[in-house]
């Protein structure tokens, strides 16, 4: 028998792929990695089923993996000052959600010189006047470059609303 281990993620590109069972297949492993993912199904596939299985559970588990984000609350649930956490990792590429949370408005600014050489602060940062002005409005940002940024809330800052993430 093969294990195939996937996600439940369902992928319309290949809903055309089917397994057959047959009798006396050949056993093989297969195993991808992904966040959080470990769905399970067993099959007797022949070596190309078992190929085709393995492209499809590795394209739903990179499908899966890019489909995540982090939350950053953007106040905290007693209405303070800060971001939650204010201080995270994400892997290079994925996407980070700032989600005004309480003691808004508030807004996501980059520090231009606490960022990798390289990146543009203006391109990643929400403009200075640009709030999020009610509970549940959102900012997202997709950071590429590996290393450490700050950022602030910058009409909070001085209360010491500012984060931090690495990224790796």
């Amino acid at each position: 028998m093969a294990s195939v281990v996937s996600s439940a993620v369902s992928v319309p590109s290949f809903t055309g792929l089917k397994a057959t069972p047959r009798a006396n297949a050949t056993a093989t492993t297969v195993k991808v990695a992904g966040p959080k993912l470990s769905v399970k199904a067993s099959l007797k596939l022949s070596l190309k089923e078992a190929a085709i299985a393995t492209i499809a559970a590795s394209a739903s588990a990179l499908l899966a993996s890019n489909a995540l984000a982090l939350e950053i609350k953007l106040g905290s649930d007693d209405g303070g000052l800060v971001f939650e956490p204010a201080t995270f990792s994400v892997a290079a590429g994925e996407k980070i959600v700032f989600k005004n949370n309480a003691g808004f408005p508030h807004n996501v600014i980059f520090d231009e010189d606490e960022i990798p050489s390289g990146v543009d602060a203006a391109k990643i940062s929400m403009g200075e006047e640009d709030y999020l002005n009610a509970g549940g409005e959102e900012y997202a940002v997709t950071l590429t470059e590996k290393g450490t940024y700050s950022f602030y809330c910058a009409p909070h800052q001085g209360a010491g609303m500012v984060g931090k993430v690495t990224v790796t």
